[in-house]
């Protein structure tokens, strides 16, 4: 296991997070050079990650973890098998180039500090989500990728564009966020574990809850890696800095979702629901992305429509979800994330040495950028797939897939083949038009990117082409264990750095080619026809996102004032008839009537609340609150509504005196005392103690509240008195409140421990209330003050000549 440890996990992923930390503060000391030391963070994590190749290669599941909620069960796991090893090298080996990158990039900016910031509390989140190990932590990793998504996606937030964007990947992806935690609680309750090996062996295909959990699971998925009808994000995500596209839209957060349909594949996967949904919308998002990409002359568009493309090849890879449709998934996944991240950083270098992206305006750059053209071929030999690089073997794996005779195998055979082309036309657009043929004028004189933007593309470029050349070790060591966690069984690699010229795969790639020549050829026909199309449309995702949240924004105002209108009162009748409600509705509808009155006599009706059973000096108690109710109903000010209030609690306090409980008595009067006394003092003051002029309808209406209020907790009470008291917590109060709170007062021991957080939420309320009160006496007493101190206006004298 070399140098590995259960502590490695742990610290991939708290590295990047801490560094975060600190990125600003090593900004403002080394200013330029601090990407190529925070480069290293990303380094560091790949070196350690690498310590887990040899026994995860042999088979082995390396975990960690620790209790997080022990009451709950829950623990913070992580696990390092073959498809976490895939991805989080991935992302520690393209987030150490986005890194340097993003130094020479940004430098200079303002904000640089702020953006590594990000970008590494990003790298922490997404190696959080791919090395997870239980749902719950999953999905926390997940909304963490949202936010800083968020963060990096709206870096220029002056620019209005750039707010939209961050705000639409938040709303969508957040959409598929929810999907996910609800997701995670029903694969609970189906499986009874919250940890993701686990799931394999709970036969959920058979579950009742399987179409519920496959729905969440595909919403989570779909949301975050782009798919038809939720790809219209990624391409206004673009909006962000180059470095950004490359990180976030070629190899990390879109991929996200492509994670989890892998990680899930061994305990969704196999039903029909799961392939077909799969393959459909995966083809669809496959060809409505690769279209996309040629309607576009800007290369971050043509790009990210690109990558709207990919992301739908790998989830119908998984769909169809046999060994060689998994391998090629595998194979595909590691080709597009280092072709895709370097033509990101080239289209940022271009952009930086001309001061365009528009395709349109720009030719012949190979003389003035030569090592930018070559970063630009090598990733674009591997996006169309020609032999040597990464992506032929991921073509001939997929094609291998459908090798068979049934029509449904052979449409999405031709799916592929079209989309492969189209995307291999991109390529030749990409790598062809912005760097051969004649010099065109460019807003700034074209010249080449500093070394820290060149690094990425041809170390990514070189990287799978190196892969290819080694496939043999390639294939056992990398491909075999991710394919063998996501198929849930044991495989083999068949790759092999040969090419056979009496192969079907091999002339089926050869057309692929032929048609993305064809693409490049007619590239500009077919971007007119396409536009032409877009606009006879008339509306797009795009809009009906714009429409939808405009709606939402008018419908939230009218319920705004509808309901936060600012009248106190009625905040106050809304909410005592909804508790008149929520306490009648029970009693009256649901058979609580029975339970005091089964035939029509007392029959459960407590015998001591009899009036037989009553004493003198208990009818006492109640003629003097009835009293105090008549004198709140006549008072003629709010003054004397107060005062009469008071009786009323007096009553209570001897109740409860009456029923063996002197201390609360005691309580009751003296905060009913203080309470009578404050508000009279704050009435006077605020002069707030006139007679209260309520029309009829009004009186009548809050007085039907109050009598239901009254009637509902008068019947429920008497409901409760007559089941079968349970002694349990008492018993527990009475037996702990010395041995674990050393109290002998139980009633103080469960204010003030028990109960304490909620004892000092009442505290806290009754002092905010006493800190409003005061700010209103004493800024009456101001306003009093200069009204006095203001000098009278005297009578305007006439003068002499004036009417």
């Amino acid at each position: 296991m070399g140098f590995w440890t259960p502590a490695s996990l742990y610290l991939a992923v708290g590295a990047p997070a801490l560094a975060a930390l600190f990125a600003p503060l090593l900004v403002r000391w080394l200013g330029g050079a601090t990407g190529w030391l925070l480069a290293l963070v990303p380094a560091g994590v790949l070196v350690l990650l690498l310590g887990g190749l040899e026994p995860v290669a042999g088979g082995q599941a390396l975990r960690a973890g620790f209790d997080w909620i022990p009451s709950l069960g829950l623990r913070l796991s992580f696990a390092l098998d073959g498809l976490s090893l895939l991805f989080s090298l991935t992302i520690a080996a393209v987030g150490t180039l986005v890194v340097l990158y993003s130094g020479a990039y940004l430098k200079g900016h303002p904000h640089q500090g702020r953006f590594f910031a990000f970008i590494l509390l990003f790298m922490a989140a997404m190696l959080g989500v791919v090395l997870a190990d239980s749902t719950l932590a999953l999905f926390t990793f997940w909304e963490l990728t949202s936010v800083t998504s968020f963060l990096l996606i709206g870096f220029d937030h002056r620019r209005q564009a750039a707010r939209r964007a961050a705000i639409q990947a938040l709303v969508i992806t957040n959409i598929g966020g929810l999907a996910l935690l609800v997701g995670a609680v029903l694969l609970w309750q189906a499986a009874g574990s919250w940890e993701l090996g686990t799931l394999a062996q709970s036969g959920l295909q058979q579950h009742p809850l399987y179409g519920a959990i496959l729905a969440c699971i595909l919403l989570a998925a779909f949301t975050k890696s782009a798919q038809f009808p939720f790809h219209f994000w990624l391409p206004n995500a673009m909006e962000a800095p180059t470095p950004v596209s490359a990180f976030l839209h070629s190899a990390t957060m879109v991929q996200a979702g492509v994670y989890l349909l892998a990680r899930m594949s061994p305990s969704l996967g196999g039903t029909t629901a799961w392939t077909t949904l799969l393959i459909v919308f995966g083809g669809l998002t496959l060809l409505w992305g690769a279209f996309g990409a040629l309607r576009q002359i800007d290369l971050k568009q043509m790009l990210a429509q690109s990558t709207i493309a990919s992301l739908g090849l790998l989830v119908l890879l998984i769909g169809i979800g046999n060994e060689a449709a998994i391998s090629g998934m595998v194979i595909y996944f590691l080709a597009h994330a280092c072709y895709k991240a370097g033509l990101f950083m080239v289209a940022g270098a271009v952009d930086h040495g001309t001061g365009t992206r528009n395709l349109s305006v720009l030719g012949g750059l190979a003389d003035q950028m030569p090592v930018s053209f070559i970063g630009a071929s090598l990733a674009a030999l591997s996006m169309i797939g020609l032999p040597l690089t990464l992506g032929f073997f991921g073509k001939e794996e997929m094609y291998l897939a459908l090798m068979g005779l049934r029509p449904e195998a052979l449409l999405v055979l031709a799916v592929l083949i079209l989309g492969n082309a189209l995307l291999a036309g991109l390529a030749l657009l990409v790598m062809i038009k912005p760097f051969l043929g004649p010099l065109l004028p460019t807003p700034k004189s074209p010249h080449e990117a500093p070394v820290a933007m060149l690094a990425g593309p041809i170390l990514l470029g070189g990287a799978a082409i190196v892969a290819a050349m080694t496939v043999e070790w390639f294939g056992p060591n990398i491909v075999v264990p991710a394919a063998a966690t996501i198929l849930g069984e044991a495989t083999n690699s068949h790759l092999h750095l040969a090419i056979d010229f009496r192969s079907p795969l091999l002339w089926l790639s050869v057309l692929t080619w032929a048609l993305g020549i064809l693409v490049y050829w007619q590239a500009s026909t077919i971007r007119t026809v396409l536009r032409r199309g877009g606009r006879a449309m008339g509306w797009t995702a795009d809009t009906v996102f714009d429409w939808a949240m405009f709606g939402l924004i008018r419908v939230a105002g009218l319920v705004t004032r509808r309901l936060h209108h600012g009248r106190l009162e009625i905040y106050l009748v809304v909410v005592f008839a909804a508790l008149a409600l929520v306490l009648l509705v029970p009693v009256l509808g649901m058979g609580g009537l029975a339970a005091l009155w089964p035939s029509g006599q007392f029959g459960n009706w407590p015998a001591s609340l009899t009036p037989a059973a009553l004493h003198l000096h208990e009818w006492a108690v109640i003629a003097l609150a009835i009293g105090g109710l008549v004198a709140v109903l006549v008072a003629s000010s709010r003054l004397v509504a107060i005062l009469a209030l008071g009786i009323q609690g007096t009553a209570v306090a001897l109740l409860y005196l009456l029923f063996g409980a002197p201390d609360l008595s005691f309580t009751q009067f003296m905060v009913e005392v203080l309470s009578v006394v404050i508000l009279t003092l704050v009435m006077t003051r605020l002069r707030l103690d006139e007679r209260d002029h309520r029309p009829l309808g009004e009186a009548l209406r809050d007085g039907a509240v109050a009598l239901a209020c009254g009637i509902g907790v008068s019947l429920t009470l008497l409901v409760v008195l007559t089941g079968t008291l349970d002694p349990k917590l008492g018993e527990f109060f009475t037996a702990t409140s010395v041995p674990l709170a050393h109290g002998h007062n139980i009633v103080n021991v469960i204010l003030v421990d028990y109960r304490g957080f909620d004892t000092l939420g009442e505290i806290s309320v009754l002092m905010a209330t006493g800190i409003a009160i005061l700010a209103l006496i004493r800024g009456r007493a101001a306003a009093g003050a200069g009204e006095q101190g203001r000098p009278r206006p005297q009578p305007k004298v006439a003068l002499e000549g004036e009417a």
